[in-house]
């Protein structure tokens, strides 16, 4: 039996290489979606963990819940960037910063 411990030690360090991700890299978009994703990853992870240690089936709900938005905001963004770079024809996120309507 693995330890609530180490569970909570990878979801940490997970959610830290997500957070390192998005401060270091602020140039590609694609990477900063990924680092999004990994950080709910780690946090979907802490749900399962201590849902599992506490015998409660609500954490593990809240998680499907979580990948189902997760999954939606993946896809959405993703059209989004396609948008982005055929009218611009750069993802990089510091030529980004003007919005026309």
């Amino acid at each position: 039996m693995i330890p609530l411990s180490h569970f909570l030690i990878v979801g940490a360090i997970l959610f830290s290489i997500s957070v390192a991700g998005i401060f270091i890299n602020r140039k590609n978009m694609i990477i900063l979606l990924m680092c999004i994703e990994l950080m709910l990853l780690a946090v979907n992870l802490n749900f399962i963990a201590f849902s599992h240690y506490l015998g409660d089936m609500a954490g593990q709900v809240f998680v499907f819940f979580i990948l189902t938005v997760a999954a939606a905001e993946a896809a959405i963004g993703l059209a989004i960037l396609i948008t982005v770079f055929r009218n611009r024809r750069t993802i990089n996120v510091q030529e980004l910063d003007q919005m026309k309507g």
